[in-house]
């Protein structure tokens, strides 16, 4: 395996930042998306595991996460965050043509990546969301987004905390601490964000129907930030070759839980069952 750095640059001049963990033949690529506040070299032992299955992992940090540019935890639009999955998307057939594609989001990331399927229908193998945020495990402070909504229309870029406790992001206390002192990491989130987010939670969370590619849906029994009763509610609703994995005890990113492992297992083992 080979770890690489791109560039994708924005219809709106945003240079974004890539990371590419290559493989000379892969038998899949994973395009990565990740969650509010993080980057795209917080999977780094992610994309490792996977390389030693033969699977490819390319991911970004989306406008104004990591080393990407633009103001911090914001978007001009919800649209705008779908464009640049588009961007990562073209990104992975120019250095895979051919090879099939998994698009995989955590939290807000997991949000994106199942909108997306819905609206844009890409050339794609399967998805994969975690933790995604269709409903959050808190109920936001009214104050907080009535003036989310009063700003958007004011002053998008208006901005603010995100409100995100870092203790429920793991069980295991050196992720969180590896968290609270990565300099790439912030706690800022715009009003657009903020809203134009919350507006795409509320489509899935009032989605019914058949989803248009094998879709496999994990969350963490524990998770206090996004809900897992509304991952299991959608899973409900929705018809198709779907999956949902409840994992007992794990909080947020199941990813970086002392269980890693067995996520990773049991991803790789349900996609190798659709390719």
């Amino acid at each position: 395996m080979e770890r690489l750095t791109y560039q994708l640059n924005t219809s709106d001049n945003i240079k974004l930042h890539g990371i590419h963990w290559k493989l000379n033949q892969p038998k899949a690529v994973i395009c990565l998306v990740h969650g509010l506040g993080e980057h795209a070299a917080r999977y780094e032992h992610f994309a490792q595991w996977f390389a030693q299955k033969n699977y490819a992992t390319i991911a970004y940090d989306r406008r104004g996460h990591g080393r990407s540019e633009g103001q911090k935890g914001h978007t001009p639009s919800y649209e705008a965050y779908l464009d640049e999955i588009d961007l990562l998307l073209n990104e992975a057939e120019n250095q895979y043509p051919n090879i099939p594609k998994i698009i995989y989001g955590h939290s807000q990331g997991g949000n994106l990546v199942l909108n997306y399927s819905l609206s844009r229908k890409p050339q794609a193998k399967a998805i994969v969301a975690t933790g995604p945020w269709i409903r959050l495990a808190f109920e936001p402070p009214k104050f907080l987004v009535m003036l989310g909504k009063f700003m958007k229309n004011v002053y998008p870029k208006f901005d603010n905390k995100n409100q995100l406790n870092t203790n429920h992001i793991s069980r295991d206390k050196n992720v969180v601490k590896k968290y609270e002192d990565d300099p790439l990491v912030h706690d800022h989130i715009s009003a657009s964000t903020g809203i134009e987010m919350m507006k795409g939670a509320e489509k899935l969370d009032a989605f019914s129907g058949e989803l248009p590619y094998p879709t496999l849906l994990m969350h963490g029994s524990e998770d206090q930030l996004t809900s897992p009763i509304a991952t299991q509610e959608f899973a409900n609703r929705i018809s198709g070759d779907n999956l949902l994995k409840i994992w007992e005890g794990f909080y947020h990113e199941i990813h970086n839980e002392p269980e890693q492992n067995e996520v990773f297992e049991f991803t790789y083992n349900w996609l190798e069952s659709k390719l």
